[in-house]
C-alpha cells in the first residue's frame, strides 16, 4: 500500500472578493521510502500540496490517504494527534525555539505530542544527535549554531518521534551550496537508517538532483512524475 495517495485533489481559497484555486485535480502515489520532490515555480501549489499531506490545511474536494489514514475525515483535535505521530517537519527557517538548547529542541516533539518515559525520551534524543554530528554542540541555543548546524537540528527534530513521514518545505533555501548539499546527504543518510519517506518542495536543483521521483507542478496541476537517478539527469 502507497504511503501518500492523492485522487484528483482540489484545494480553492475563497474570500468575499475572490476565489482561488491552487491544486487542480491533482493525483498522485509515493510510496514508503522514498525520496520525492515536488518542484515548481513560485505559485504552482508546492507548499499548498504538502500543507494537505501534512494535515495543515484540508482539501477542498478528491481524497488523499496518509498511511492509511483519509485525511478529510480527521477533526483539528484528529489532525494534531495524527501529525505527531506520524509526520514530521523540517522548514527552509529551521524554526528552531531560541530559549531551547540543541538537545531540548530535538526533544520539544516527545513532550509536546506523546508521553513518552524520560529514559526513552533521553535515549531517542542522544541517538539522533550523534546521527547528525552534532554532540559537541548539544548544549548550545540556536543563535550559537551555523544555517548548516541548524538544518541539523531540524533534521533530528523531525525525526524524534519515529515520523513515517518527513515534509521539508525549501529546506536548503538558506544554506550556501556545499552546506545544502552535505544536509542533502545527512536526509538521505536518515531516510536509509531509520526507514523514513521524504517529501520535499524545493527550487533547488540539488535537492531535485537527489530526489528518486519528481512531480513537477504548474500552475496548481501536476504537469509531469518521472523518476529521476539521483546524481544523474532527469528522465523526463
Amino acid at each position: 500500500m502507497a504511503l501518500v495517495e492523492a485522487r484528483q485533489l482540489v484545494k480553492t481559497y475563497r474570500t468575499e472578493e475572490v476565489e482561488v484555486t491552487a491544486i487542480r485535480n491533482v493525483s498522485f502515489t509515493i510510496e514508503a521510502k522514498s525520496f520525492v520532490s515536488f518542484v515548481g515555480p513560485s505559485g504552482s501549489g508546492k507548499s499548498t500540496l504538502l500543507n494537505m499531506i501534512g494535515c495543515l490545511d484540508p482539501p477542498t474536494s478528491g481524497s488523499l490517504l496518509v498511511a492509511g489514514r483519509d485525511i478529510q475525515g480527521l477533526d483539528r483535535r484528529g489532525a494534531a494527534r495524527f501529525r505527531g505521530e506520524t509526520i514530521g517537519f523540517i522548514f527552509q527557517d529551521f524554526n528552531l525555539l531560541p530559549v531551547l538548547t540543541v538537545y531540548e529542541n530535538i526533544e520539544y516533539p516527545l513532550l509536546m505530542v506523546r508521553e513518552t518515559p524520560a529514559g526513552e525520551r533521553r535515549q531517542r534524543v542522544l541517538a539522533l544527535i550523534e546521527a547528525v554530528g552534532m554532540n559537541e554542540q548539544r548544549d548550545k541555543y540556536p543563535d550559537q549554531l551555523s544555517g548548516g548546524q541548524k538544518q541539523r537540528v531540524a533534521v533530528a527534530r523531525a525525526l524524534v518521534a519515529n515520523p513515517k513521514l518527513v515534509l521539508a518545505d525549501e529546506p536548503t533555501a538558506n544554506l550556501d551550496h556545499q552546506t545544502a548539499f552535505r544536509v542533502i546527504e545527512l536526509m538521505k543518510k536518515m531516510r536509509d537508517e531509520f526507514a523514513t519517506t521524504f517529501i520535499f518542495s524545493t527550487h533547488d536543483p540539488k535537492v531535485v538532483g537527489e530526489a528518486e521521483i519528481v512531480h513537477t507542478l504548474e500552475d496548481g496541476r501536476l504537469k509531469n512524475s518521472a523518476p529521476h537517478t539521483p546524481g544523474g539527469p532527469r528522465h523526463d
